[in-house]
């Protein structure tokens, strides 16, 4: 088991970086389907939690960072791995900036702080009156 783990990280004495960055990218790429099966079992209905499009964007960055900078292959870059994911980051960036819009655009009850739903003149829980957003 130790030859194992020595040969996975050393090579001719020398401790492969780049390695620990491929293995924690596709340790965090992987994490997001935990987060996504939690979250949807916890809420009983398919859900796509915010953790889930942070874990897509670090593991992505990560694995894109590897394919790039690694020297697995010396004098030869894997091209293959680079375009998988040189562009996966975009809607992964665009999910967390609509998520953010979307809870930016939420009111908050001045009376028992429930939040509703954008463009909401009463309070859904207790029927305040909801301040006019500007």
């Amino acid at each position: 088991m130790m030859d194992w783990l020595h040969g996975l990280f050393w090579n001719n004495g020398n401790f492969q970086w780049w390695e620990i960055v491929g293995w924690l990218g596709n340790f965090v790429f992987f994490a997001r389907f935990f987060v996504q099966w939690y979250a949807t079992e916890r809420k009983k209905q398919v859900v796509v939690p915010t953790a889930f499009w942070w874990l897509s964007l670090a593991g992505s960055l990560l694995l894109l960072t590897y394919a790039l900078f690694s020297d697995a292959k010396p004098h030869r870059r894997n091209w293959v791995f680079v375009a998988s994911y040189a562009f996966t980051w975009i809607p992964y960036v665009r999910n967390l900036i609509i998520h953010r819009r979307h809870v930016a655009a939420h009111l908050d009850c001045p009376q028992c702080s429930a939040v509703c739903p954008p463009k909401s003149s009463y309070c859904f829980a207790c029927g305040t009156r909801l301040p006019v957003a500007d």
